[in-house]
């Protein structure tokens, strides 16, 4: 059972003082966050990539690669990179760079992201948004496989035979498919037997158990070894010393970036009811005490199928050295008692509780 840290990098206005720090600054902090996540034990750091003012990472690989000399262990991966509005060629050079660079601890996420800023900025057409990613997803995976490259689609211009460079330190770079929850991404994932991340940030988090299953059938009939598949979560989250003061602590900046984002989609006011009932023990918010936490990873881990738990913090602007204590606890406290449980759990149930 892996446990990680997403984030995006935000650059809101500070619940507090109204000030809003430069994208050079929260740059700098989150790559204090990846050494930090990689010196307490975590397994992966993820940086989303988004074009927007209130986001300061367009480049995941840039940044992933300001940590790679500075980490030991810590995988580095996108969480997500925009693969429908990206050049495939360019995207496998970047986190193959960055795997030399880190000696073989990059992985890429692939998803369609959940803002369309970088669709005109790079001059695609919206309308071609799930036919741009099915093609770009083919070539990343044909560049994956072969040095040199004969290919032809439908949106970028043809490869005749050419090599892509530089190739990475592991033998396949691991690419994932984010997925917002679709049966269609779960399905495309299994046939290709390429690894599954789930964003599960609302809701009841078992809801996605069929999902998972739909994933393994897709696996199986395509003939892939199921025991090798992953299921990961990207689930909002935060950790301190006792769970009132993390509910205290994580609800103003929460409530605030909820609602930023609700005006943008018309979703209905976040208020402090609705963030409670979310950290239930059935809700999509992993937020307490260490041991409340863990529990609830743990839950996900036995009963929808996840293999890796990236736990996104912040989700909108928060006091650097909070978020620090956070990730510092997640690393030293919970993932210890979840790597704990769920190895005792697998013995006692064999290889076939693996997913």
């Amino acid at each position: 059972m892996e446990i990680g840290i997403t984030s995006f990098v935000e650059t809101k206005p500070d619940i507090q003082t109204g000030e809003v720090i430069s994208h050079a600054q929260r740059l700098r902090e989150v790559v204090e966050e990846m050494i930090l996540a990689d010196q307490v034990g975590l397994d992966v750091f993820g940086i989303g990539e988004h074009h927007r003012e209130d986001y300061a990472a367009s480049s995941p690989a840039v940044v992933l690669a300001a940590a790679a000399s500075q980490t030991k262990r810590i995988r580095l991966t996108s969480a997500v990179t925009v693969l429908s509005s990206a050049d495939p060629v360019r995207v496998f050079q970047d986190f193959a760079a960055l795997d030399g660079l880190s000696n073989g601890r990059a992985e890429i996420m692939a998803g369609r992201g959940s803002f369309v800023e970088s669709f005109p900025l790079f001059g695609y057409d919206l309308n071609d948004y799930d036919a741009l990613f099915d093609e770009h997803l083919e070539l990343l995976l044909k560049i994956r496989a072969s040095e040199k490259v004969t290919w032809k689609g439908g949106h970028r211009p043809a490869i005749n035979h050419l090599g892509v460079y530089p190739r990475p330190v592991q033998s396949s770079l691991p690419i994932w498919v984010g997925s917002g929850g679709n049966q269609e991404s779960a399905i495309r994932a299994g046939l290709l037997g390429l690894p599954l991340m789930l964003a599960i940030i609302g809701g009841s988090p078992m809801h996605f158990a069929p999902l998972v299953q739909l994933y393994k059938k897709a696996a199986a009939h395509a003939g892939h070894d199921l025991s090798q598949l992953r299921v990961g979560s990207h689930s909002i989250g935060f950790v301190a010393e006792d769970t009132e003061l993390a509910a205290d602590t994580f609800f103003p900046s929460t409530q605030a970036g909820m609602n930023k984002l609700g005006k943008e989609r018309g979703w209905a006011h976040y208020d402090r009811a609705s963030f409670d009932a979310a950290r239930s023990f059935d809700g999509a918010l992993y937020v307490g005490d260490p041991d409340t936490v863990a529990q609830k990873i743990i839950h996900l881990r036995k009963h929808v199928g996840i293999t890796r738990f990236m736990m996104y913090v912040p989700l909108s602007t928060m006091p650097h050295d909070q978020v620090m204590k956070a990730i510092e606890l997640l690393g030293t406290e919970v993932a210890p008692r979840v790597r704990a449980e769920i190895a005792k759990w697998e013995l006692e149930t064999g290889s076939e509780a693996l997913l």
